[in-house]
């Protein structure tokens, strides 16, 4: 595991195990034993142990006599991520909006502009990586902490989903119309419709992921 090198081994295995999980590499119901990851991994046992320790407090896994098993993201998990986002997320456009600077809006802006580009070329997976800038972005240019450290995680949680939904080509239109809009009003220092047209998003993201969770899982 070579790439592993900047932080500590239990922090990277913990962030791969819980990417492979969310994106379905390892799927619901699936039993991970240390062994089995020390073979796939290359590491040892200690850094493992703590990352499916971790991975088990986060409820991504849970004990079950014979290993770990996968849980990964419920609908009912899903549901209530994105309520949690549609109220904390429309905060962050709120006092992005209040917040911003000259610098800030020129970085948000060059994002708007690759996400027209990718979208013109119906690159969904550079699509999905600029989807998720654009939200990680805007929690950091509200330079309130604790909304920045609520929001990034749960973004990870729903790449998964977000990336489902951006295959429903409507879906795909309307979410670029509408960061579009949130990206205007913040750039006009409308405070609170970024935080309206914010919420608003969340609310039409979570309905897709559901729909698409409920056909397709």
């Amino acid at each position: 595991m070579r790439e592993f090198h900047t932080t500590s081994l239990a922090d990277q295995v913990f962030d791969k195990l819980e990417n492979d999980i969310i994106t379905g590499v390892y799927p619901k119901g699936e039993i991970l034993t240390e062994l089995k990851l020390v073979e796939q991994l290359g590491v040892s046992r200690t850094p493992i142990r703590e990352a499916l320790r971790r991975l088990e407090q986060e409820r991504l896994i849970a004990e079950s006599g014979k290993g770990s098993v996968v849980l990964g993201i419920t609908e009912e998990d899903l549901e209530d991520i994105m309520n949690i986002r549609e109220h904390i997320e429309g905060l962050a456009s709120y006092y992005a909006a209040v917040n911003m600077t000259p610098d800030g809006l020129k970085e948000l802006e060059h994002i708007m502009d690759l996400q027209e580009f990718y979208f013109s070329k119906h690159d969904l997976e550079h699509m999905r990586q600029i989807d998720d800038k654009f939200h990680d972005l805007i929690c950091q240019l509200s330079k309130r902490t604790v909304i920045n450290d609520t929001l990034v995680p749960l973004h990870r949680k729903t790449q998964r989903y977000r990336k489902k939904s951006m295959e429903n080509d409507q879906r795909l239109v309307n979410m670029i119309a509408e960061h579009r809009n949130i990206f205007n009003a913040i750039a006009a220092g409308d405070a609170a419709l970024a935080e309206s047209l914010t919420a608003q998003h969340i609310r039409n993201a979570k309905l897709n992921m559901l729909e698409r969770l409920k056909n397709n899982g």
